[in-house]
């Protein structure tokens, strides 16, 4: 009885080793990329760059915002030191000027009622109505009212400068030095227009009182 049908009998086994070596050879590996795989490739590359230069400008967008925060923060926080400090301080200035500015105003009007008192005493005065027996009481009172008053008058200047006419003086002074600025900016022949001006009257009586003088000669 024949034995039974072996395969293994029919194949080669050299051809089918050969064949399993070439098939993993590096040559079949390293094979040159087609064009479609370049393109391929080369679209997928600017597809990644485009995706980052979005990234990037994101970023940078989020950064100048960032930026522009920190920028409004820190002038907030410097602003609000600044006016803290200036207001603080202002107030208490103010509160300060505000508080001798009332007692001024108070003295002020304590010194008004004074003087309204003072002025009624000496416009009672009245020396025509004095007698010869009282004449020395008098005299003596009146006095001593107008003393009384011109203690008045001299303290109440020490404490107003209104009152010895400092401003207007003051203000004499600026004129004056405004009018010398003025004429130092004048040229010369300005300065002798505006002399001749000024003299020309002066010169005319002048020439006038000298005619008449040589007029009397003449004749005599």
């Amino acid at each position: 009885m024949p034995s039974d049908y072996d395969a293994t009998e029919f194949v080669d086994g050299d051809f089918q080793a050969h064949k399993s070596s070439y098939a993993g050879s590096p040559a079949a590996t390293l094979r040159a990329p087609t064009r479609e795989e370049v393109d391929s490739k080369v679209a997928e590359a600017h597809q990644r760059l485009a995706e980052k230069k979005r990234e990037l400008e994101e970023l940078e967008r989020e950064r100048a915002g960032l930026e522009e925060t920190r920028r409004r923060q820190m002038e907030f926080q410097t602003g609000r030191e600044e006016m803290l400090h200036h207001l603080t301080r202002g107030v208490g200035l103010l509160e300060e000027a505000e508080f001798k500015a009332r007692q001024d105003a108070e003295q002020m009007n304590k010194t008004l009622v004074d003087f309204r008192d003072a002025l009624a005493k000496v416009e009672t005065i009245r020396q025509e109505t004095w007698t010869k027996d009282g004449f020395h009481g008098d005299l003596t009172k009146a006095l001593t009212t107008l003393e009384n008053a011109r203690m008045e008058w001299n303290s109440a200047r020490l404490k107003f400068p209104v009152l010895s006419g400092k401003f207007e003086e003051e203000g004499n002074e600026v004129e004056g030095k405004m009018d010398g600025l003025a004429l130092a900016r004048q040229s010369f022949g300005q300065l002798c227009r505006l002399g001749f001006a000024l003299t020309w009257p002066v010169a005319l009586v002048v020439l006038i009182a000298a005619g008449v003088f040589a007029a009397l000669l003449l004749r005599r």
